[in-house]
């Protein structure tokens, strides 16, 4: 192997390891709050309820941010947009340790969102473009892993030193030298996003369609539906289940939050797995197994005509969805075309923190209004219009450039 050669390896597999980095860095403060919660909440003497403003300032942020990720990486490169994203994220934490009043954090909330939702999207983006689609399910694997990591990194706060503000400042260290890190590494980021010359194709990233023209593809929209659609059963289940069993199946609370954790940890152990099998299987068949199998599991939750069959219905909708998401941004250019590839990954992934958001809360109205039997028919619902919608973007699929 010649050294260039050789060269060039060892950056590629630096960005990896960077990037697989980052993601974990995305899960730690989002595991962070719900440990941190209670202190704060009594810290700031505020209602138990308030944790809403907090996160629709979050989400807020990360919508913009991601939505428009795709011009920010056209204008700037993938590797400042991380600098900053990091940096502002790191900063924000800080914020939150020093302000002495709730509005104030809940300000500060805004830029945390916006920090979180370039991140995301541009490390989607930079992976769709450069590297393979199981590349792309151990990227998210990682940021199961941050979000096993903020807890913990909290609960070791609060049990030594009684207090909650050490533990944002622990993630907001590693987020600065993350920051630093992607500057150190800024070469190696531009090494991989250099105009293609003439006789190779273009990369995704190279495009510089407007998002005007992008809005303007009914492919996009429907793609963006997608995700909405997506985030939303992902996030019911985990939100509701544990309310589910405990108060409309009368399962017992330690073995309602066993199958709660279950559904975190299948989903954990499917994208890893994935990541092995992913260009073995291909993206239609893996996406297609994957909503069947999240079909199977939500009508099973539905019937349950056994006790077990709850914990083997949580398990199995975990271990289904959980190649979904990256697969469908590695899918995406074969969607939306080329051309508008870079930009439809990033309102993907807004529409995806608008879906989180929305269809849980749809969930619970639902409960209110009939009963909390309702979340399961709910969730077949959801996932059968998921399975239809990507049949139908499967076919007639753009032409590349």
């Amino acid at each position: 192997m010649s050294s260039v050669a050789r060269s060039e390896r060892q950056s590629k597999l630096g960005v990896i390891i960077l990037a697989y980095i980052a993601f974990i860095a995305l899960g730690m403060p989002d595991g962070l709050l719900g440990v941190a919660w209670p202190t704060i909440r009594t810290g700031f003497g505020i209602p138990l309820d308030s944790l809403g403003a907090l996160l629709i300032a979050a989400t807020s942020g990360y919508m913009l941010s991601s939505f428009l990720s795709g011009r920010l990486i056209a204008r700037f490169g993938v590797g400042q947009v991380l600098a900053a994203s990091c940096a502002l994220t790191g900063s924000i934490l800080i914020g939150y340790t020093l302000v002495p009043n709730w509005w104030m954090m809940v300000s500060l909330g805004v830029g945390a969102g916006l920090g979180a939702g370039a991140i995301d999207a541009g490390l989607n983006t930079y992976v769709a473009t450069h590297f393979g689609e199981g590349l792309m399910q151990w990227l998210h694997a990682s940021y199961g892993i941050g979000v096993t990591l903020g807890p913990l990194i909290m609960t070791v706060a609060l049990s030594s030193l009684s207090a909650w503000r050490p533990g944002y400042l622990t993630v907001a260290a590693f987020q600065l030298v993350l920051a630093a890190s992607f500057l150190v590494t800024l070469p190696m980021w531009n090494q991989h996003a250099e105009p293609a010359d003439t006789e190779q194709p273009k990369k995704l990233t190279e495009y510089k369609t407007s998002l005007r023209e992008t809005l303007r593809q009914p492919r996009v929209w429907l793609s963006i539906g997608l995700f909405l659609i997506y985030a939303g059963a992902e996030v019911t289940l985990g939100v509701w289940a544990y309310t589910l069993l405990t108060e409309s199946r009368g399962v017992d609370a330690a073995a309602a939050g066993l199958f709660t954790g279950s559904y975190w940890a299948m989903f954990t152990i499917g994208r890893a797995v994935a990541g092995l099998f992913t260009q073995r299987v291909g993206l239609d068949r893996l996406l297609l197994i994957s909503l069947v199998g999240a079909l199977v599991g939500a009508v099973m939750l539905w019937l349950a005509p056994l006790p077990w069959v709850n914990l083997a219905a949580v398990g199995l909708i975990g271990f289904a969805i959980a190649p979904v998401f990256p697969a469908l941004v590695s899918d995406t250019s074969r969607r939306v075309g080329d051309r508008f590839a870079a930009n439809t990954i990033g309102m993907q992934i807004s529409g995806a923190g608008f879906g989180g958001a929305l269809v849980p809360g749809l969930a619970g109205i639902l409960a209110r209004q009939f009963s909390l039997e309702a979340i399961p028919v709910w969730l077949v619902a959801l996932y059968l219009v998921l399975l239809v919608l990507y049949i139908g973007l499967s076919r007639g699929r753009p032409q590349p450039v």
